[in-house]
């Protein structure tokens, strides 16, 4: 990975990725090639500075160096420098072929305690790549080998030994600052690319959040769709196919079940606009819903309209009407409605047991019919039960489904109830069902 790459595509422009994307360019990729363009650039620094810099310094006397030393210091700096190919490649190995380049140098010119660029970069890579202790323990050996180097040379061609202690402290000094430099770019890096993690998953989260509210909005008017038209349509397919077995046989009991038809076609595009209305307004009241919203108060009125259909429905209801919070109630009442509508559908004939029982603590509700005298129509599998589960879950609920010991069907409903929640009111029960 390059330099550049761990800035990553949304970090601001930088020296190094300008360079990189020119590179590219002129199609120079890869690290090896890379490396190799600024080996060679190294190379062309150092011979300036060696081939042209310490003769001019030697000639003034500010050195003393003789034209074989120069001329073997530059070799061995251009060979130092194009080490730097595999800076990234193999970095271990370039630190040590680098190192083992200026302690050459030392030898060959020990008056000259400079250090060349590429042993710079080397150790710079290093910072970047490996861990501080590595750094750390690099630069300090690097800094008593040159210091070695020099008292070796010391003492077999004499001299002063400032120059064991000048090679020490400049070497040291270098070799640990080029070193953290690379240590402190790359945890900059790791923290640019950290925030930038953390970036992105924050947008994956949003994206998530977005796309689960969606869908919940989705399944929110799928069920209330299905669980107004489903009912109020079932309960007209049940009337209609009474209106064509009388309309030969008694007129006027065919013209009466059509009116009721067209009655609950009313009454279901009116529900319908109910929903509508509260679905697109937050607070529950949409412009087209000005009807009451049902709930437990309601569950009467809807046993007689299903007596009304010809089903033999009873109801019972136990302890003091309790007034539940607005989701609650009519949650309980669209479970009520569906199971009504289950029984129609899947077991016609069959008689059907509505319990209710309020307490201190959970209201129960139970629909339970028994099993059908008629063959149940044919058909695919609705999603009735799924919006069942779904509104249970949705106010905390238990919901209990399924083949009852007789034959037949049971839906058992437990809410619990919280105290603050559990109004009770004796003008409860005089509400008015939608």
């Amino acid at each position: 990975m390059s330099e550049h790459d761990e800035a990553g595509p949304t970090a601001p422009p930088s020296p190094v990725r300008w360079f990189d994307e020119r590179l590219a360019r002129l199609g120079v990729t890869g690290l090896l090639g890379r490396d190799a363009v600024l080996a060679v650039a190294v190379a062309l620094a150092t011979l300036a500075f060696y081939g042209v810099l310490l003769p001019l310094a030697a000639t003034d006397g500010e050195v003393a160096l003789t034209a074989p030393q120069v001329g073997t210091v530059v070799a061995i700096g251009c060979a130092q420098s194009l080490l730097l190919c595999v800076r990234r490649l193999r970095p271990r190995l370039c630190l040590a072929a680098a190192m083992a380049c200026q302690l050459l140098i030392v030898a060959a010119a020990p008056d000259l305690s400079a250090n060349g660029f590429a042993l710079l970069v080397a150790f710079y890579t290093v910072g970047t790549l490996m861990s501080v202790r590595f750094t750390a323990i690099a630069a300090a050996a690097g800094a008593l080998l040159s210091a070695a180097a020099a008292a070796a040379v010391l003492w077999v061609r004499g001299g002063d030994t400032a120059m064991v202690f000048s090679h020490l402290s400049s070497s040291a000094l270098a070799y640990i600052a080029a070193g953290f430099v690379g240590v402190y770019v790359a945890s900059r890096r790791s923290h640019l690319a950290m925030v930038r993690d953390r970036a992105e998953e924050a947008v994956r989260a949003q994206r998530e959040r977005a796309r689960a509210a969606v869908a919940a909005e989705r399944t929110r008017i799928a069920r209330e769709l299905h669980d107004v038209a489903a009912h109020h349509l079932s309960g007209m397919v049940v009337q209609a196919a009474a209106v064509e077995r009388l309309i030969d046989r008694d007129p006027a009991a065919a013209r009466s079940g059509a009116v009721w038809i067209r009655s609950q076609g009313k009454a279901t595009l009116d529900n319908l606009r109910q929903v509508v209305g509260l679905l697109r307004d937050s607070d529950g009241a949409g412009e087209d819903g000005n009807a009451p919203v049902p709930g437990l108060s309601a569950l009467e009125a809807l046993v007689a309209e299903a007596r009304g259909l010809g089903a033999d429905v009873s109801f019972e209801r136990e302890g003091e009407p309790v007034r539940l919070p607005p989701i609650a109630d009519v949650s309980v009442y669209r479970i009520a409605q569906q199971a009504l509508t289950n029984a129609r559908q899947h077991a016609p004939g069959a008689p059907v047991r509505m319990r209710l029982s309020c307490g201190a603590r959970q209201v129960g509700l139970e629909v339970a019919n028994g099993p059908s005298p008629e063959a149940a129509p044919s058909g695919r599998t609705g999603t009735g039960l799924i919006g069942m589960r779904e509104r249970a879950d949705l106010v905390g609920a238990e919901l209990e489904a399924g083949p009852s010991a007789d034959g037949g069907w049971a839906v058992r409903l437990r809410l619990p109830v919280r105290a603050e929640d559990a109004v009770r009111d004796s003008e409860y029960e005089n509400g008015v069902a939608s």
